[in-house]
């Protein structure tokens, strides 16, 4: 199964998946699971299945990770979308984020498929994580059923991130007066703006999380004015906030509104943070494993679900989104064999 594995993952790395344009990779995914004998459902370009003695009064834990992709960035000094080895190396496009995830979660649901054992499992691979999309696991995580505790796939070391920060988008607008820069006339929006901008800079909120330190605010585009003689009468600008359970998104966004003077506007409140107890049995067997804990800077699928879960998959986040991504192959060996320990030792 390993070695099927990394040919499907090969398979994956050859076929485009981009966000909202996945619908190929859903057509290997769901070929590949019903030539190994698994009854698999589909809504969009999302993809699940049922380990097959399933039984409602067991609890019930989720396995999931997504085989879209982002578009390749400048650099890339291979074809992304040519899986090639080199030294037991997979080098591709999707290949550590999350694709060897993915893959190695698949090869974990299929070694239990069969066997009765005292949970259920669920295998899904879904769509449009990579932009937090309506038509990923959001679309279907009402169809699971109730849901004791969730593995959700990303490059995380074979560690576990017990907690994520959540992430807001706030677009702002400062509003001026044009006018002729040779003269006093006009109000200046791009003054306006950088003394909003300043603020959010060097604001610092007092409440520090243990695992995920602070709530962080970022500005990370900036465009106004026309031509050089003008006074420009707006400026647009765009702030990346990653909150932690310290402060709701609503919270921050409120907060901002009262200290800024331009005009605010939150593209979505519903990426909060999340996290898991150290009580729960999923990372009461990780540590049982030796296992280590941590928070996590990015955002997953783990803010669209409304169970616990624990983010933890193969490769390293680093090598997310960089040109020349690659993959251990002996990372997805080893990923499988801690994924089936972690499930052989958990105990409701």
């Amino acid at each position: 199964m390993k070695e099927a594995a990394i040919n499907l993952l090969k398979q994956l790395i050859s076929t485009p998946s981009f966000s909202r344009e996945e619908n190929k990779t859903a057509d290997i995914i769901q070929d590949f699971l019903q030539e190994q004998g698994v009854t698999i459902t589909r809504k969009l370009n999302n993809i699940w299945c049922k380990s097959k003695h399933f039984d409602e009064s067991k609890p019930t834990i989720l396995l999931n990770s997504h085989h879209d992709t982002v578009k390749p960035v400048k650099g890339w000094t291979r074809n992304p979308f040519e899986p090639s080895v080199e030294n037991g190396i997979l080098y591709g496009l999707g290949s550590n984020d999350a694709g060897a995830s993915l893959v190695s979660l698949m090869a974990t649901f299929l070694h239990f498929y069969n066997k009765k054992i005292p949970f259920n499992l669920i295998y899904a691979a879904t769509a449009e994580e990579e932009i937090s999309g309506a038509n990923g696991i959001a679309l279907i995580k009402s169809d699971f059923g109730k849901i004791a505790g969730g593995i959700i796939g990303e490059p995380t070391e074979m560690q576990m991130a017990i907690a994520e920060k959540g992430l807001m988008v706030v677009d702002g607008i400062a509003h001026g007066k044009a006018g002729h820069a040779a003269r006093e006339e006009g109000v200046n929006a791009l003054y306006i703006a950088l003394q909003d901008i300043d603020f959010i800079r060097n604001y610092e909120f007092a409440e520090v999380s243990e695992l995920l330190g602070k709530t962080k605010m970022s500005v990370t585009q900036i465009e106004a004015g026309t031509q050089h003689n003008v006074v420009p009468d707006t400026c647009k600008f765009v702030i990346d906030i990653r909150t932690t359970e310290k402060h709701s998104n609503e919270t921050v966004f409120n907060f901002l509104q009262k200290n800024t003077q331009s005009e605010l506007k939150a593209r979505s409140f519903r990426l909060n943070s999340s996290g898991i107890d150290l009580s729960h049995p999923l990372v009461k067997s990780g540590l049982s494993l030796g296992l280590e804990y941590f928070g996590s800077s990015t955002l997953s699928d783990q803010a669209l679900l409304d169970f616990p879960t624990i983010k933890m998959g193969v490769g390293k986040s680093e090598r997310s989104h960089t040109a020349d991504e690659f993959i251990y192959l002996k990372e997805i060996e080893n990923g499988i064999d801690r994924y089936l320990q972690l499930l052989e030792r958990l105990v409701f």
